[in-house]
């Protein structure tokens, strides 16, 4: 396929997903790494992703963390640290304004940067926990993340509570239950979803996935295949920081 046929059939996708937008009564956003990529946030499952490694994956467990807090700080809080020093990129962006042009009822999340909340997004659902503060292992009181800036910098991890438990990220590790915005996001789907707008997921990570399961259209913007390819009434094989501003640019001049 030349240049310019690939050039009319984005154009024609991109059509097509602007009406469906538009059409929409009822529509949300669910994203995943690859909507932070282009913000220098590495997304996890691809050839290159964080979990290629595997000896970091199995330090991302409950489990591992209850073990040696020490080493799963040692071996996460510098990439935290970057995603906390992130800025937006335009396909946050994008998806802030389609909420706030009326087209989006928010924005559900696998990322834990908080880049969605701090691109405008007013309603989004972390449903794998965020880096906003920590949360005590045994008390579940909170403090600011910075405390364990601090520890590290004094090299005095884990981080604790003045309780003299263990302070952890408020985020969902393998192993674990859901943060409480998964069973937020689930009750405001089965109340109604006619399209949801699928961005930088693989979909290939459960519960989270099923989520998409509730929505009567997918429009998925992906740059590799999803199990849920099947059911997409538009796909586009794109990176999200390009396609999105166009997209929203599509959907506002109708």
């Amino acid at each position: 396929m030349t240049g310019q046929n690939k050039k009319a059939m984005l154009e024609t996708f991109l059509r097509e997903a602007a009406a469906l937008l538009r059409e929409a009564s009822c529509a949300y956003a669910f994203t995943g790494a690859g909507v932070s990529t282009e913000s220098g946030i590495p997304d996890f499952r691809s050839p290159t992703g964080l979990w290629s490694n595997p000896e970091l994956m199995a330090l991302a467990t409950g489990d591992a963390f209850r073990r040696d807090p020490a080493r799963f700080y040692t071996a996460f809080l510098p990439q935290w640290l970057k995603y906390r020093e992130a800025a937006p990129n335009p396909a946050h962006r994008a998806l802030a304004e389609l909420e706030a042009f009326g087209r989006l009822g928010g924005v559900i999340t696998q990322n834990i940067d908080g880049l969605h909340r701090k691109a405008g997004s007013r309603t989004v659902w972390e449903i794998h926990g965020h880096l906003r503060h920590l949360v005590c292992d045994d008390c579940r009181k909170t403090a600011p993340f910075e405390v364990a800036t601090e520890a590290l910098a004094q090299g005095a991890l884990p981080p604790r509570c003045a309780c003299g438990g263990v302070l952890r990220p408020d985020v969902v590790l393998f192993g674990e239950a859901m943060a409480p915005d998964f069973e937020r996001a689930l009750a405001t789907l089965r109340r109604g979803c006619d399209l949801m707008l699928v961005v930088g997921s693989s979909l290939s990570v459960y519960p989270a996935a099923s989520l998409v399961e509730f929505a009567d259209e997918l429009i998925i913007v992906n740059r590799d295949p999803t199990p849920y390819d099947h059911r997409a009434a538009v796909i586009l094989r794109h990176s999200a920081g390009e396609v999105l501003p166009r997209l929203v640019a599509a959907v506002k001049a109708a």
